[in-house]
């Protein structure tokens, strides 16, 4: 996004447009003597809505979890097409290749000649790299399935002195390495990309500049890291000047990443791994939700409010700076089996619904969002879960993968305003053209809710509902992923009237005249 428009956005947003997702509204509703039912939609546009808020976030994650390995068929020497097939489905419209790997990542050492590449140690999450996934293979899959790639880049390692070096193997890399990253991807004759038979460029147009910086007490401080962006930037803008460049601005870091930087970035990032559970009486870790599964909602449902918290306190850090956000990974982390055996429930699902209706509400600023790592053998925060031994089992989505591909397959490109809810909905809306589009979250467990949609100086037209309905103690797993969870295409009739059953999540389309 350019500078200008987010900063004409982020002024309308200021000037007065308001997101509703506020349960309660029905019950006030009732209290003035209106229409409990009514769920009232203002069709005036509002600030672009950014497709990037259902990107998906790729890092080889070594012994811990199979990830990029496991996506990758050895014996064929390309991606897996069970993995290609569901991700094409998901629909994400950015792939970002990173997190902390890119501390001790060798960029070279993935590039050219299979046989000829060494491979690594992953120094924090275990285990071998084969180096057969590298930058030209990343860029193939983002154009199967349709996104555009985002890189991050070894940032001198964000000053880890554990990530600089593995016995003789010098595993920093300094800001000449990343402007060769970026000519090997986009310049238009690079003779090293072209020596490894790839004549065209690759087209990399995002760039991420450090990854958790700020998270290492024993790392860059925010001066170093300011300082050292700068000079990162300008190397790689001389290998090309139109690349848009996310800077790191977490931990109080925007306001002044944004002073010393600013004008070299266009995006600030920052990231949100959380546990959303009671810490003084866990109901969700390891199999505690199955023994309570009231009180498992109930936290599930509010978990939105820690993901909103994090997203108001970095932007009240940007101060008077505007700047876009890039929240460049986001999950769960909830203890368990598999980092949280719940989050394979639909109740999950159904949480995960209003973090993503939060990501919108703060769309002004926030243009690059995530709710999940990528993909992976056991980790139930992967968006999308590769069976091993593969035998006849194909990859498949998880509920959180299955609320972003409902969403970002019917959104529209600006917000609009929700000016009244039924009690127990989360509702946001967006417009594209002539139609609206509703996200909604039922998140009354046991309960359906009528509604009867009004839009403001508008009649309400037929239209089309996709609904995902199960019950919340569903699990997914490969033998139930072809059934469990599934969107169900229904006919919205005129008028508005809808009955959205318990525990949904549904997008709503509505043509306008």
């Amino acid at each position: 996004m350019r500078r200008r428009a987010f900063l004409e956005q982020s002024g309308m947003a200021a000037a007065g447009l308001t997101l509703s997702g506020a349960l309660g509204n029905g019950a006030n509703a009732a209290a003035q003597g209106l229409n409990p039912n009514a769920l009232v939609i203002n069709p005036v546009l509002g600030f672009e809505l950014s497709p990037y808020l259902y990107m998906q976030f790729m890092e080889p994650l070594g012994a811990t979890d199979g990830s990029v390995e496991a996506a990758w068929d050895h014996l064929a020497e390309q991606w897996r097409d069970d993995v290609v097939a569901v991700t094409k489905e998901l629909g994400p419209p950015m792939m970002r290749w990173g997190g902390i790997f890119a501390d001790f990542y060798r960029w070279r050492e993935g590039v050219g000649p299979r046989e000829a590449r060494p491979p690594m140690v992953n120094l924090l999450w275990g285990g071998v790299e084969s180096n057969q996934i590298g930058t030209g293979e990343f860029v193939d899959f983002c154009r199967r399935v349709g996104a555009d790639p985002l890189i991050c880049v070894n940032f001198e390692s964000d000053g880890r002195q554990q990530y600089k070096k593995y016995r003789t193997s010098v595993r920093t890399a300094d800001a000449a390495e990343a402007a060769a990253w970026v000519s090997y991807c986009n310049g238009a004759s690079n003779a090293e990309r072209n020596g490894h038979g790839i004549d065209a460029p690759l087209g990399v147009r995002h760039w991420q500049i450090g990854n958790e910086t700020s998270y290492d007490r024993n790392g860059f401080d925010v001066e170093t890291a300011g300082r050292k962006t700068v000079e990162f930037a300008n190397a790689m803008r001389t290998a090309d000047p139109a690349i848009q460049i996310i800077g790191w601005g977490d931990s109080g870091w925007a306001a002044r990443m944004a002073e010393i930087a600013g004008e070299h970035l266009q995006f600030l990032a920052f990231h949100h791994m959380f546990d959303p559970d009671n810490p003084r009486q866990p109901v969700l870790r390891g199999e505690a939700y199955r023994r309570d599964p009231d009180a498992a909602w109930d936290q599930l449902m509010k978990a939105w409010e820690t993901a909103d918290a994090k997203i108001k306190t970095v932007r009240q850090s940007l101060g008077a700076h505007k700047i876009p956000l890039a929240m460049t990974e986001c999950h769960f982390a909830i203890p368990g089996r598999d980092r949280g055996d719940v989050v394979a429930s639909w109740a999950a699902g159904v949480s995960y619904a209003r973090i993503l209706n939060n990501h919108e509400r703060h769309g002004d600023v926030l243009k690059i969002a995530t709710a999940a790592d990528f993909c992976g053998t056991r980790w139930q925060n992967n968006a999308v879960i590769i069976p091993t031994p593969r035998n006849n089992n194909k990859a498949y989505l998880q509920p959180v993968a299955r609320v972003m591909r409902l969403y970002r397959h019917h959104s529209g490109t600006h917000a609009i305003q929700v000016r009244r809810t039924p009690e127990g909905l989360d509702v946001t809306a967006s417009r594209r053209g002539e139609t609206v589009y509703l996200h909604v979250a039922n998140t009354l467990r046991t309960k359906s809710v009528s509604a009867t949609i009004q839009i403001e100086g508008q009649t309400a037209r037929a239209g089309r509902v996709f609904e995902i309905a199960d019950d919340p103690m569903v699990e997914l797993s490969y033998l139930n992923s072809a059934d469990a969870m599934k969107t169900a295409e229904k006919p919205l009739p005129a008028g508005g009237s809808w009955e959205f059953p318990a525990a949904s999540v549904s997008a709503v389309e509505i043509p306008i005249a």
